[in-house]
């Protein structure tokens, strides 16, 4: 997990000086132009060197600071060992000392499309960053971050084609999370829950690369909060949109005018709040997710009607060469599941 000011060095992404336009109303590769309403101070503010661990926090009902899962059993997997940010004694976990997967991999098929059509948002993409590099996956033997967490897993262009609603509705009752995707963010890539495979606080123990994204056993590349190079792109004060939920609702990047994002007691039992924001060019006062250093980190529950999931094969998918990243090839023995531990898949789940 990435974020707060301490954190916006991780990596420096590419910014474009302008947005695209497509045909359609509206499109947005990059997070849109901060505004809307941010108090002048939250209620507190989040040390990133002592995050609250997330691993028991998962319910079967909305709950602050939980994530409501559909799943309600987990099986072994995730990173194999706790690194050394982890404090188990305090249950925290340091963000800014926890090892990064090394390497840097642009993806020049990238993309990422936002267009209206009637009472729709249709977002397309590839599932790889539009303007951030990836880390080497698998990860190698080499890399510090093997010895804890040996991700098998390759990364993938997919084909992503979402149709959410332009004008989302809160729900009578607020619905469950599942495993796999949950919402895109405004750079092309997958934003999952807050879970790993096990059902731990996946940003605390799986290692991600400088931008905070991993492979699953599918080779969907995917985040677990906001990543790093989003919350350096989110500058400044006030509400920047950097992605959507499956029902529709933005996801904001939220500062005070200290450059503090929100705790959990500043939001709701879905990790979101009523107030105004920018969407689609102008200042409207809507429900929306923020972002936090605190677990769940973007999404505790979906306080509106989510569209089905994207197809998620937790089986793994062949490894070609397509949609690999430039110069990203398969380390010496790095074949799919070496390294696992016998109760683990090969094809790692979440995580």
């Amino acid at each position: 997990m990435a974020g707060g000011t301490v954190l916006l060095a991780a990596c420096t992404p590419s910014v474009p000086s302008s947005l695209e336009s497509l045909p359609g109303q509206s499109v947005s590769p990059a997070p849109s132009v901060a505004g809307g309403v941010v108090p002048v101070s939250w209620s507190g503010v989040t040390d990133p060197k002592k995050i609250p661990l997330g691993d028991d926090k998962v319910s079967t009902a909305p709950q602050t600071g939980y994530v409501y899962s559909c799943q309600t059993s987990f099986r072994p997997g995730g990173a194999r060992h706790d690194g050394p940010w982890m404090d188990a004694t305090n249950k925290t976990w340091d963000s800014t000392s926890k090892v990064q997967v090394q390497g840097e991999h642009r993806w020049p098929d990238a993309e990422y499309d936002e267009t209206v059509q009637g009472d729709s948002r249709v977002v397309t993409s590839k599932d790889l960053p539009t303007h951030q590099s990836t880390g080497t996956f698998p990860i190698q033997q080499s890399d510090p971050a093997y010895q804890y967490d040996t991700n098998p897993n390759a990364i993938a262009s997919k084909t992503v084609n979402l149709t959410l609603p332009l004008n989302p509705s809160l729900a009578d009752k607020a619905g469950c999370l599942s495993m796999g995707a949950i919402g895109i963010l405004k750079n092309g890539v997958y934003l999952y829950n807050a879970l790993d495979d096990a059902g731990r606080d996946a940003a605390a123990h799986e290692t991600q690369d400088m931008c905070d994204g991993h492979p699953d056993g599918a080779e969907d590349y995917h985040y677990h909060d906001i990543p790093s190079c989003l919350l350096s792109a989110a500058t400044g004060n006030g509400s920047t949109l950097v992605g959507y939920a499956l029902d529709g609702f933005g996801i904001y990047v939220e500062r005070d005018d200290k450059g503090n994002l929100p705790t959990n007691a500043d939001l709701d039992s879905c990790h979101g709040r009523t107030s105004k924001v920018m969407w689609d060019g102008k200042e409207t006062t809507m429900y929306h997710y923020s972002a936090t250093l605190e677990f769940p980190y973007t999404v505790g529950c979906y306080h509106g009607t989510p569209i089905d999931a994207p197809a998620h094969d937790r089986t793994g998918g062949k490894r070609s060469g397509a949609g690999r990243g430039q110069g990203q090839r398969q380390g010496p023995g790095q074949r799919q599941g070496q390294g696992r531990r016998p109760a683990q898949s090969a094809a790692q789940g979440q995580g």
